[in-house]
């Protein structure tokens, strides 16, 4: 059974990336939280579509980014409205799995609302996919493969001039990157794939592999967790991080089978 080969015999053998740090940035509410803070804060301003349409107006970098692929600007906030009650809402549901199950030891070092904040956020740029590419029904050409990588630039050009902290930005548009720097977009010699990131890749990828697409069946967890877990032999993701992962899995399970 794969779930045997993830008991962790070994897994303290596999170096942890040199890019996990200490950093921590602390969030002070000032004794209090008001219904207007709350909305102030609330990830879900940045998703409508006024506000979208203004960061697109705004900030020329985005029809850039898509003109280089020959793709015009077109918002499709029905899209961006399923990604957001699905995957978006698994993702950060994932992520603070893992954070609840992380040793203290790199629990007290993750910036919890950024990794929520970056988790639900991190895809909007599908939002200017075409949705013949986002939604296609077979493997994606060369070309299409090119367009849908730009999906987190996009993600991250729509957001770039808000509020948002540069901590949950770095998150979104490096979400798909890793501590081997293999990943996109490019990664130059200062990157470094910390812990939060590391949370929000690892959540982001197993919902994908776990859920349902037009192009292929959800994996089962067994199946996906060894798909990730070859990416922390690889020394692309911290083994520790995918130990957090496996233990959330475990006790979402006994929760949806408890023992008799």
């Amino acid at each position: 059974m794969v779930i045997e080969f993830l008991k962790f015999r070994n897994i303290n053998t596999i170096s942890p990336s040199n890019g996990v740090n200490s950093y921590r940035q602390r969030i002070n509410f000032n004794g209090g939280t008001t219904n207007d803070k709350f909305e102030s804060d609330s990830p879900n301003r940045y998703t409508s579509e006024f506000y979208l349409r203004k960061a697109i107006q705004t900030n020329p970098q985005i029809a850039k980014i898509l003109g280089e692929v020959n793709i015009p600007v077109k918002l499709n906030m029905t899209e961006l409205n399923i990604l957001l009650n699905n995957h978006a809402a698994d993702t950060r549901e994932i992520a603070a799995g893992i954070v609840e199950n992380l040793p203290f030891s790199l629990k007290n070092k993750v910036n919890e609302k950024a990794v929520s904040d970056a988790a639900y956020l991190h895809d909007i740029g599908k939002a200017l996919i075409p949705d013949e590419i986002l939604n296609k029904h077979g493997k994606l050409s060369p070309y299409e493969t090119e367009i849908m990588h730009r999906h987190s630039l996009l993600s991250y050009e729509l957001l770039k001039n808000s509020p948002i902290d540069k901590t949950t930005l770095n998150i979104i548009k490096n979400h798909h990157q890793n501590a081997k720097k293999t990943g996109y977009p490019f990664a130059d010699k200062n990157f470094n794939a910390d812990l939060n990131l590391q949370i929000v890749a690892m959540a982001d990828k197993y919902s994908a592999l776990t859920e349902k697409r037009a192009y292929k069946d959800p994996l089962d967890k067994e199946t996906a967790l060894t798909i990730i877990y070859n990416d922390v032999k690889e020394g692309k993701m911290h083994p520790l991080v995918f130990k957090a992962l496996v233990n959330y899995t475990k006790k979402q399970e006994l929760q949806q089978n408890p023992v008799r």
